[in-house]
């Protein structure tokens, strides 16, 4: 069930990706806000709270309701269900304009139109930027964002659904990765920012939600890739900076199409956009002393080996996912054989 829900959701939200400015995020922004006025009141306690009520509520709700339809309705209708939530919370579709946009830019020679579409699409001031650090930020924010829009929610969703209750953690990871970049935004452009404490527990939470699936994307990655080289740079990565789940994925990229990935990040630029949501996914990149990997230094031709190097992995895990999928209604299918068969010896030992 968990693989056809994430393969139709994937299709559909490839043929008509879900708007930016729709219901549900709408109603998933004024709730973080609402949560935030009504109980960040500074202290630790307060944020994390403040965090259950916006993040653990919703997946707790949305798992809830899976669960009542699989008991009282019957399977076809919550998977149904299953497709609908994993269409809200994947996003493909949502950043891959961006990334389109600047590598059509970069090809056409235009760097000035490119840096332009970086800026807008990150809400960083990106000045006179080379053309190899232009695509070297461009890499590393479109690999973020495909794992925090993609696999994470991947990664969340097939873990609680051997619990029964997939949908909620497809929104789990979601809720949490966004309410910790929108309260960090909140704080950029608005009088009434989230304390240092509510930003504090939504970062820390993230951190622990995003630790198995940032390093089910880097693994995905090191397969899909040059493995040696990822799982190098991964490894010496994770010796200086054992906590960074951000920098493991880069890390794994850089040596899966030997490129050079890190430095000095850029600087946002607090703009307040249309709706009240941050544009960009605000990641952080490998940056400062030691955070840069080695490699070939950046070429737009290094875009297409990224846009490969994700779906391949995408490819990879739909195709694990299936075969455990396969390979549980085989162990069904035998046991209800050997049921049968028991129920058989059974008759024919009666009629002796």
């Amino acid at each position: 069930m968990s693989f056809i829900a994430i393969l139709l959701a994937l299709l559909i939200e490839q043929a008509r990706p879900l708007s930016r400015r729709n219901p549900v995020h709408a109603g998933l922004r004024a709730w973080s806000l609402s949560v935030s006025r009504n109980f960040d009141a500074g202290k630790p306690h307060h944020a994390w709270v403040a965090w259950s009520l916006a993040v653990v509520l919703p997946a707790c709700l949305v798992g809830g309701i899976h669960v009542l339809l699989v008991v009282f309705v019957g399977w076809p209708l919550a998977v149904v269900w299953n497709i609908a939530v994993l269409y809200i919370t994947l996003g493909f579709r949502q950043f891959s304009h961006h990334f389109t946009r600047i590598r059509d830019a970069l090809d056409l020679g235009d760097e000035r139109g490119a840096r332009e579409a970086l800026a807008h699409w990150q809400q960083v001031d990106v000045g006179e930027l080379p053309r190899s650090e232009l695509v070297r930020h461009v890499i590393e924010h479109s690999v973020l964002a495909a794992h925090r829009h993609v696999f994470g929610v991947f990664a969340w969703f097939s873990v609680l659904a051997a619990l029964g209750l997939g949908p909620a953690g497809a929104v789990l990871y979601r809720s949490s990765e966004f309410v910790s970049r929108y309260w960090r935004y909140k704080n950029r452009v608005t009088h009434q920012p989230a304390s240092e404490a509510l930003q504090a527990a939504a970062a820390a939470a993230l951190r622990g939600i995003d630790w198995l699936p940032a390093r089910i994307t880097a693994l995905g990655f090191a397969v899909m890739g040059s493995f040696e080289e990822a799982i190098d740079s991964w490894r010496n990565h994770s010796q200086r900076f054992p906590n960074d789940n951000d920098g493991v994925i880069l890390a794994a990229t850089s040596g899966a199409i030997n490129v050079r990935l890190g430095g000095e990040a850029l600087r946002s630029v607090a703009v307040a956009m249309p709706g009240g949501e941050p544009n960009g996914d605000d990641t952080q990149t490998v940056s400062g002393p030691g955070g840069t990997t080695p490699g070939r230094e950046p070429e737009p031709a290094h875009l297409a080996q990224v846009v490969g190097l994700v779906w391949r992995s995408v490819v990879m895990w739909l195709v694990l996912l299936a075969l455990l999928t396969l390979a549980r209604l085989l162990g069904g299918a035998c046991d209800i054989s050997a049921a049968l068969a028991r129920r058989c010896q059974r008759v024919l030992a009666d009629f002796q």
